[in-house]
């Protein structure tokens, strides 16, 4: 026989402030739980959404980013000679040969930061054609003018319209501000490439070459062709979005490792504080439940009673910590991508696996800290809890 639902329903209301203190811990736990996911996949989405899947970037292999990357001219002019590449209306090929470097700026709420600068070809439109101009104008080729990403423009000085950055012992002049719509590029200096490489005599190498394919389908062949050249045994084609997706491992990874870590000492607490409200539970019913027993409820019944009234008060922590955390997709945070060393910035993001992962811990935490005080109640004598009256 086993016993109504509203049985354990009544008795979850019965003890509202330890019942309360219960649900507030595992609660906050949750949001912990939550906010180190939803951080850790900000951080991968920004990145993800810098490239696209019609681009190939080229980077030397050995590199483990853009900033360590060296391309010579020569096999800059190999590559342009590859088949796929797609090409504009009046026959150009749609490739930007593009320097990065890293440059220190100050915050305007003090302190100093690493900041990317990339220089960039006529042809980035094409690339990137996500790319708004959202504040002034674009550089004009051939001038040390600057455009600047959204997510740094108002916090770092000189990165206002009109305003000067000096390095590479000249200043440059900042003309406009862009966004791309939340990916990596937000959180970067542009400018032209020729004047770049010129400022930091870097004489025609660049870092990367990024380069759009006449048809998506055809990389496979593109790479082919690549791989086939023992010229470029040293370099590396990849999907943009492939590539910029690696870049955030290292960083997105540390945070979750971290971030769980912590959670899970957090988690301790509430399964103790959990424990502490079903042992609290069981003792004030010890009447109630040899009344169970002597009525025919079998010692399962009274152990699933029990477990879901645990459930249930992990549940709805569960729920809360999980509702509060997705306020923080409305939060943008910047910090160093461990990848490029660069300032990142990106917002909390939520998933649907975010979701459940957070509810099942909630769960996990519940059937813990209910277990051992559902197995005390179950095997309780029926003598001796009548007798308790």
């Amino acid at each position: 026989m086993k016993i109504p639902l509203k049985y354990s329903l009544r008795n979850f209301t019965a003890r509202k402030l330890t019942t309360g203190i219960t649900v507030t811990g595992i609660a906050l736990v949750v949001f912990v739980f939550a906010a180190v996911l939803m951080m850790a996949y900000g951080v991968q989405k920004t990145l993800t959404a810098t490239g696209s899947e019609e681009n190939v970037l080229v980077a030397r292999k050995s590199a483990n980013g853009e900033i360590s990357s060296i391309i010579p001219g020569d096999i800059q002019s190999i590559v342009s000679s590859l088949p796929n590449i797609a090409k504009t209306s009046d026959g150009k090929q749609i490739i930007s040969c593009e320097p990065v470097v890293i440059i220190n700026l100050e915050k305007q709420s003090g302190g100093l930061s690493n900041i990317s600068v990339r220089g960039v070809s006529q042809q980035v439109q094409q690339l990137r054609p996500n790319i708004k101009i959202i504040e002034g104008r674009n550089f004009v080729q051939g001038r040390r003018e600057l455009i600047v990403g959204e997510s740094i423009a108002n916090k770092f000085l000189g990165c206002q319209i009109g305003g000067k950055i000096k390095f590479a012992g000249d200043y440059w002049i900042v003309v406009g501000k862009f966004t791309t719509d939340g990916s990596g590029f937000d959180s970067e200096i542009w400018g032209d490439a020729l004047q770049l490489l010129d400022a930091f005599a870097r004489g025609n190498s660049v870092s990367s070459m990024t380069l759009k394919l006449a048809n998506p389908s055809e990389y496979a062949s593109f790479k082919l062709a690549f791989d086939t050249d023992k010229r470029l045994q040293q370099y590396e084609p990849e999907i943009e979005t492939k590539f910029f997706a690696k870049q955030s491992e290292l960083m997105a990874g540390f945070i979750r490792i971290l971030g769980i870590f912590v959670t899970v000492i957090f988690s301790l607490g509430a399964t103790i504080g959990a424990m502490i409200t079903m042992y609290a539970s069981v003792a004030n019913r010890t009447v109630e439940i040899g009344t169970l027993r002597a009525l025919g409820f079998r010692r399962r019944s009274i152990l699933a009673a029990f477990l879901a009234e645990s459930f249930l008060i992990a549940l709805i922590g569960g729920i809360i910590g999980l509702a509060l955390a997705s306020l923080l997709q409305f939060v943008s945070i910047s910090t160093l991508n461990f990848g490029s060393f660069t300032e990142l910035a990106f917002n909390f993001a939520l998933s649907p696996t975010i979701i459940i992962s957070s509810l099942l811990f909630a769960v996990a935490m519940g059937f813990l800290g209910g277990f051992l005080p559902s197995v005390r109640a179950a095997r309780m004598n029926i003598l001796q809890a009548l007798r308790a009256a």
